[in-house]
């Protein structure tokens, strides 16, 4: 059995499918029992735990072949990242309990990078507060999520124009469609090692602004272009769509590690590199869709 946290989110979620598809028995982690129903229905056993509390994880994570981590999303931390490092804390303190034999953790491109990362940072502060417990781990540093790309959907149906934070418009840069996060999580906890591993993943092509922009004309059927949003406007729009003022920093910070080129993957000799199939078009189809 192997145990899934964040199993309501894209990647967990995957990762559970796929475990399942697989034959394999799952333990859906749920914060409260409002989605049991849809997860026992497709076969899995459903353990209610939260975040915060070290006593239902260590229950949660007892018991089984391996477990599957991740912080929950939070787009405006406040400032030095109380919020993940009190989860972090917890985290590791009903891993270490609860002894596993292995985890596979989310992590992100670029962060091994021990600043400059802004959102990312959450993604190293996790591996560091992992990195001591003494059991078998992956860390899966995926590429920019191919599903960020449903926002720019209503934009460019409507006006034919994607904004852009991403700059500059032809500079491409690694992506993955989360299915296939969770593709390789699932096939990497079946998987027997010892020690720590480092996985990058992203898909078969990276891309950029104007791709995604083309990708959406093609699914759209119509002409969409993507415009830059001058950075010194950024802050005011995060602000107007109700970000706290000094919880901007972070997100600003990200975005500016992936137009210096700051972010990007670590391609050292301990590191395996996974590059996955679907494509942008094929992760985008089921978003255009809806």
């Amino acid at each position: 059995m192997y145990a899934i946290l964040g199993i309501t989110g894209k990647v967990g979620g995957a990762t559970a499918r796929t475990l399942l598809a697989n034959g394999q028995r799952v333990r859906a982690i749920l914060r409260d029992d409002r989605k049991a129903a849809e997860w026992a229905a497709q076969g899995a056993e459903v353990a209610i735990a939260d975040w915060h509390d070290r006593a239902t994880l260590i229950a949660a994570f007892s018991g089984v072949e391996g477990v599957f981590v991740m912080l929950p999303p939070n787009f405006a931390p406040l400032p030095d990242f109380p919020e993940a490092r009190a989860q972090l804390s917890v985290l590791h303190d009903a891993l270490a309990a609860a002894a596993p034999p292995r985890f596979v953790a989310l992590s992100s491109v670029g962060a091994h990078r021990p600043r400059g990362l802004g959102l990312i940072t959450q993604s190293h502060l996790l591996e560091q507060a992992l990195g001591s417990l003494p059991i078998a781990s992956a860390l899966l540093r995926a590429a920019w999520f191919m599903e960020n790309t449903q926002w720019d959907i209503a934009p460019a149906r409507e006006h034919g124009e994607i904004p852009s934070f991403l700059t500059p418009l032809d500079r491409a840069i690694p992506m993955i469609a989360t299915d296939d996060i969770g593709a390789v999580a699932a096939r990497t906890l079946q998987q027997r090692w010892s020690g720590r591993r480092v996985l990058e993943l992203s898909g078969p092509q990276a891309c950029s602004p104007n791709d995604l922009a083309a990708a959406l004309a093609q699914g759209l059927d119509r002409s969409v272009t993507a415009t830059v949003v001058p950075r010194e406007t950024w802050q005011d729009l995060f602000v107007q769509q109700g970000m706290p003022t000094q919880q901007t920093g972070a997100r600003i910070e990200m975005l500016d590690g992936f137009n210096s080129g700051w972010i990007t993957f670590e391609h050292a000799a301990h590191t395996e590199t996974v590059t996955t199939t679907t494509t942008l078009q094929t992760a985008l189809a089921p978003l255009l869709a809806t």
